[in-house]
């Protein structure tokens, strides 16, 4: 009794086989990938903050706010006074930029006010220099 390996010819000349041995073709892919997740830098996904460098002078006084409150047809209200136009409003930011140590800047838009209204006021504080600003008043937008 004996074994047949072959395709089940018994000539003296096996035929080759057709398919592709895929085992090197995958150890080489391995290695690409091992070679790719190493050369990879590391993604730090952080946050850079500027902290006082000491802790008793942050604390020292509370900041100064300034209050912009836009309503709802777009009137715009400066700690609580009309400002008249908008060349008005660049003068005031502009003046709140030149401060050394610059106040905060809160804008308080109505839940009514169309968003370019809202949009024109920060893009000329951030034209202007001002870099304390912030939105306050959010959660009159949350349902």
């Amino acid at each position: 009794m004996g074994m047949n390996l072959g395709s089940g010819s018994s000539s003296a000349d096996p035929e080759p086989m057709m398919e592709m041995n895929m085992t090197p073709l995958i150890d080489v892919m391995l290695v690409l990938i091992i070679m790719l997740i190493i050369t990879i830098p590391i993604q730090n996904h952080s946050v850079s903050l500027n902290l006082p460098v000491n802790a008793a002078t942050a604390v020292s006084a509370p900041p100064v706010v300034v209050t912009i409150d836009i309503d709802f047809d777009g009137t715009l209200l400066w700690d609580g006074q009309i400002v008249a136009d908008r060349a008005a409003l660049e003068s005031k930011l502009r003046a709140v930029a030149l401060i050394p140590t610059q106040p905060e800047v809160h804008l308080r838009p109505n839940k009514l006010v169309p968003y370019k209204s809202v949009a024109a006021v920060m893009a000329s504080a951030q034209r202007l220099g001002v870099t304390k600003i912030g939105m306050v008043g959010n959660e009159q937008f949350i349902k």
